[in-house]
């Protein structure tokens, strides 16, 4: 015969044991059927507004020119705008195709280097890009309810989730620069002499990029994610800002293609005279310095995004 204490250690020791494997077994479900969310949203639309930034020849820091972020002039950001289509491979791998439109822009008056801001030139230009982009997420989401009720344990949306990105794109552009209160497109001028003779053939407005990243997307509800992403463009031409290469024979380019491209080819403000003009024609010597070749021209966005999941139709999850 069992006492009434030890009977109520018993069935009390039952109890922990039944709470103890439900908890396990609906902790087993819930990540099961977390693990399988991905199956039912792997269709997103998203789109987004930001800004876009510029590192080329023109404007720049206050040095000598450099490479990357080190030569960015923050006044120079445009706003730009972003949409496009997801699908989730996985849970922690999706595809994405994106359209984006914004403005770069370039002067060399906002830098105090002195050779920069003695050749003065100035650009901008819209840019169009289409580009296909991997995602990898370095951990996953957890989705919620619908609406993230207070109180609705073990169903909040909650979490940040983060990855990065690559792919290809393409993009197009056409720089232009202000003469007389107009904004004149520059790639048909010629400025470096491009169709004359030893000047080369006039470089294509369109061209391809390596889109590449870091972003971050947070879970407002089972429907709806908001994100931050921070994306660098590679790119394969030196002319987004029409300026390459060195200066071409002033006289040649003002007899061959007018006033307006002579001048827009040669602005400087003759700091330099003494050693870098050439007294017939008032501008620059011809075959000295405009640009550096050697290094590409690059373009990046900071693109807040808000982000819709499709739900799957007709199906669900298989647990």
């Amino acid at each position: 015969m069992f006492t009434n204490s030890r009977k109520m250690r018993i069935i009390s020791s039952k109890k922990n044991l039944i709470y103890i494997v439900s908890t396990f077994i609906f902790y087993i479900n819930t990540n099961d059927i977390e693990a399988q969310q991905w199956k039912r949203y792997r269709k997103e639309i998203f789109y987004g507004l930001g800004a876009n930034y510029f590192l080329g020849e023109l404007g720049g820091a206050n040095q000598i020119g450099t490479n990357f972020v080190r030569d960015l002039e923050i006044s120079t950001t445009r706003p730009a705008i972003t949409a496009g289509y997801r699908y989730n491979v996985s849970a922690y791998s999706k595809i994405r195709g994106t359209f984006t439109a914004g403005t770069l822009k370039g002067n060399d008056n906002l830098t105090q280097e002195p050779f920069r801001n003695n050749r003065n030139l100035h650009f901008r230009s819209r840019i169009y890009e289409l580009n296909a982009v991997y995602e990898y997420y370095f951990n996953q989401e957890q989705s919620g309810h619908r609406y993230n009720i207070k109180g609705a344990k073990g169903m909040r949306a909650k979490g940040l989730t983060y990855y990065a990105f690559g792919g290809i794109g393409i993009f197009y552009f056409n720089p232009k620069a202000q003469y007389n209160g107009q904004w004149i497109a520059l790639q048909p001028l010629g400025t470096e002499g491009q169709g004359l003779p030893g000047g080369g053939r006039k470089y294509s407005r369109v061209s391809i990029a390596i889109p590449y990243g870091l972003g971050l997307r947070y879970a407002v509800n089972r429907d709806w994610r908001i994100g931050l992403e921070l994306g660098m463009r590679k790119t394969f031409t030196d002319y987004i800002d029409d300026v390459s290469g060195n200066y071409y024979d002033n006289k040649a380019i003002l007899q061959n293609r007018g006033i307006v491209a002579a001048t827009l080819a040669d602005p400087s403000k003759g700091v330099f005279a003494e050693t870098q003009y050439d007294p017939a024609t008032g501008r620059t010597r011809a075959g000295l310095q405009r640009g550096d070749p050697k290094d590409k021209d690059s373009y990046g966005f900071i693109t807040v995004t808000a982000c819709y999941r499709l739900k799957k139709r007709g199906s669900r999850a298989k647990f």
